[in-house]
C-alpha cells in the first residue's frame, strides 16, 4: 500500500485496516523469534541495540490506568522512541495483545510493551510492518504522535 492509497482511505478504514496489520505482523514477527515482551525487557534491548527495533507497541487497560510508574515508564519509551525514529501505538486490549504475542502455554504477566526486532542476520521486511509505519506516519502529520489501534477480535 502506498502513502497516497493510506491518504485516501477514511480515518475508520484505516484504523481497521492498521489492526488486521498489527495483529499481522505481530503474528509474523513472533514465528521469526523478532519479539521483545515486557515494560522492563524492551527497556534493556532499546538501550543495548535500539538500531534493532522496527516497531513498538504500547497496551494499557482501565486495570492499569492509574498506575503511575506505568505511565512513567511509557512516557520514556514514547520519547525514546521519537529520539531514535521508532514507529509507536498504542493498543486498548492488553489481553488480546497477550494472546498474540504469547505462548498458549505460559501466561504473560507484563505485556504492556512489545518490540518488534529486526532478527541478527539482516532487516526483516513485511508488507504489513510497512503498512504500519505508512500508518504511524499519516497520524504524525495529523498531530496524533501516538495513534491507538483496536486489535481485530477472534
Amino acid at each position: 500500500m502506498t502513502l497516497e492509497e493510506v491518504l485516501t482511505q477514511k480515518p475508520s478504514e484505516r484504523a481497521e485496516c492498521s489492526g488486521e496489520a498489527l495483529e499481522e505482523v505481530l503474528l509474523a514477527a513472533r514465528d521469526n523469534d523478532s519479539l521483545t515482551v515486557g515494560v522492563y525487557e524492551c527497556a534493556k534491548v532499546m538501550n543495548l541495540d535500539p538500531d534493532s527495533v522496527s516497531f513498538c507497541v504500547l497496551a494499557m487497560d482501565e486495570e492499569f490506568e492509574c498506575d503511575i510508574a506505568l505511565q512513567i515508564h511509557f512516557t520514556l519509551i514514547q520519547s525514546f522512541c521519537f529520539d531514535n525514529d521508532i514507529s509507536i501505538v498504542r493498543v486498548s486490549d492488553m489481553q488480546r495483545l497477550a494472546e498474540l504475542v504469547g505462548d498458549k502455554s505460559e501466561q504473560l504477566e507484563d505485556a504492556h510493551c512489545v518490540l518488534i526486532t529486526n532478527p541478527a542476520e539482516g532487516s526483516w521486511e513485511d508488507p504489513a510492518l510497512e503498512k504500519l509505519h505508512l500508518f504511524c506516519e499519516e497520524s504524525r502529520r495529523l498531530n496524533d504522535w501516538v495513534p491507538e489501534i483496536c486489535l481485530p477480535a477472534r
